[in-house]
């Protein structure tokens, strides 16, 4: 073997010495992705399930005093996928792992972060709780509903956007006449900053929900006359929110070429029939969800952004005890 040859192969055992990576059940093709970044093999792991549902997790190989990072969105069956994140973490911690992350790109129950009405819970914290006691020592998310749930954990969090990957993905569209909307107030922060970045005026809407599982957009502040316009949200759910998005910005005099991104597709209910109108051109979300692959096969106009390298970076300079703040645009950290 030439000493260059062993040189690198001795740099590359460095780079990962100490690293175990390992995916649960609930997104193995983000999972193979992210491995496949990071130039490193999936650690092996049994996940199996009792007749009566419970799950069961063996790791195949020793851990002990390793620096280990379990990948599991726990996107539906949320229950199932965050049940079996925890207890990986469990198992890990028992094995004696040194550090243990969580890698969630989807952040189950994360619209439950605040109460809205009396006698409801706030189970965002009380899954961050949940996470923290099973043994996680650090989080890696992605573009949670609500920025302030880093908050809920006392533990590190790592919390990516996927933001860039939209404003490459929209430099082949003409936005000579684009406006970015946020559907509601609170994605009013995250929008103003893509607004700033693909340099396009931004529009607000005003969004409530007269019952649980509908929603209305009625006020918007801002100019959409004869403009294209760019939904911007965390998730895609049922897709009422967009649906009632583009009826408001439609009566008031936007073209008929709408834009949709959101980081999370989840797809559900009669999301993909509500999609299909001819004024909605693109949608983009990440794979971040499994679903999302299967629609896009069904849906053309349906785009999937891959995260899987953004990820990886996340995962090596966490385990190299680098800095993560590198990896976002200057125009995603505001000052203060």
């Amino acid at each position: 073997m030439s000493p260059m040859v062993y040189s690198k192969q001795s740099a590359l055992a460095s780079r990962f010495a100490g690293l175990s990576v390992f995916c649960g059940t609930a997104h193995p093709a983000l999972g193979r992705r992210i491995a496949e970044e990071l130039g490193t093999p999936l650690g092996s792991v049994e996940i199996d399930r009792f007749h009566d549902g419970e799950v069961y997790v063996r790791f195949d190989s020793t851990i002990r005093g390793q620096d280990v990072y379990l990948i599991q969105p726990t996107g539906p069956p949320v229950d199932s996928n965050l049940m079996e994140l925890l207890v990986m973490i469990d198992a890990a911690k028992r094995a004696s792992a040194a550090r243990i992350t969580a890698v969630i790109p989807f952040y189950g129950y994360a619209r439950q972060e605040k109460k809205d009405s009396p006698r409801e819970p706030i189970t965002a914290k009380l899954v961050a709780d949940i996470l923290t006691t099973a043994g996680a020592h650090r989080i890696v998310a992605l573009d949670l509903h609500a920025e302030a749930i880093q908050g809920f954990f006392n533990i590190p969090v790592d919390h990516m956007t996927a933001r860039g990957l939209l404003c490459q993905h929209m430099d082949c569209v003409d936005k000579s006449n684009l406006v970015v909307v946020s559907p509601d107030e609170g994605m009013a922060k995250k929008a103003r900053k893509i607004a700033n970045r693909l340099s396009a005026p931004l529009a607000i809407g005003y969004k409530f929900h007269p019952a649980l599982k509908s929603t209305k957009v009625t006020h918007l502040a801002g100019e959409v006359q004869g403009k294209s316009c760019l939904i911007v949200d965390d998730m895609i759910s049922t897709a009422g929110s967009v649906v009632a998005a583009v009826d408001m910005l439609l009566d008031h005099g936007a073209k008929p070429e709408i834009f949709v991104f959101a980081t999370h597709g989840l797809f559900s209910g009669e999301a993909v029939a509500r999609l299909s109108r001819p004024e909605i051109v693109d949608v983009m979300v990440t794979n971040s969800l499994p679903i999302v692959e299967d629609v896009a096969a069904a849906v053309p106009k349906v785009n999937v952004l891959d995260v899987a390298p953004l990820l990886a970076q996340a995962i090596l300079r966490s385990h190299q005890n680098e800095s993560i703040a590198t990896l976002f645009d200057p125009q995603d950290v505001e000052p203060r």
